[in-house]
């Protein structure tokens, strides 16, 4: 699954907190964050997932009757309610992170993670579903160029900063432990 291998005194550190994966739509944060979580041995909650519960309607529902607004008020209080469970692995819709409060409430109860991939790779994943209201509709390539000029600097402001690609999984799982390792040195 994964070629890193943690000592226990590693594994204890990473699982002493959340650990919050960020990024645009189709880099991987549920996908990458459930094999992450099994390495860890952690739960693995998707955000999009609770705000759908809580809610009780779809993402896209709540965009088409609502409006982004209320859909990123409901995300920030699910989140915030999420980082006051035990740790566990996190992953975020794709604009929770450019919230300043939801930045900074995760940044203080968590260890954010910026998954980030070519614009291109994340066009063709997400024009393979039409679950993205963002996207729907519109030029997949353009949205995320959008997106990426406009969230890159909240981003940044994650803990760790992983580059992906067009690879395994399990490739990408290996890149955030050894982003993570080398963050735990630093600190």
């Amino acid at each position: 699954m994964t070629a890193i291998v943690l000592s226990p005194e590693e594994l204890a550190a990473l699982r002493r907190r959340t650990i919050v994966l960020v990024g645009l739509m189709g880099v991987g944060k549920s996908s990458v964050g459930r094999r992450l979580a099994t390495v860890l041995d952690l739960p693995f909650r998707d955000a999009d997932n609770e705000v759908e519960a809580a809610a009780g309607r779809s993402i896209s529902e709540i965009f088409a009757e609502l409006g982004e607004a209320a859909f990123r008020d409901g995300e920030r209080r699910v989140i915030g309610r999420l980082l006051d469970e035990p740790p566990h692995v996190l992953a975020t819709g794709g604009g929770a992170f450019v919230n300043p409060e939801t930045r900074a409430l995760i940044n203080a109860k968590a260890l954010s993670v910026w998954l980030k991939a070519d614009v291109e790779l994340l066009a063709r994943r997400v024009s393979r579903k039409d679950n993205r209201p963002l996207v729907r509709g519109k030029d997949p390539i353009q949205v995320l160029t959008q997106l990426a000029e406009a969230r890159y600097p909240a981003y940044a402001e994650a803990h760790v900063h992983v580059e992906t690609g067009d690879t395994p999984h399990g490739v990408a799982v290996d890149a955030i432990l050894t982003a993570l390792r080398e963050h735990a040195k630093a600190e």
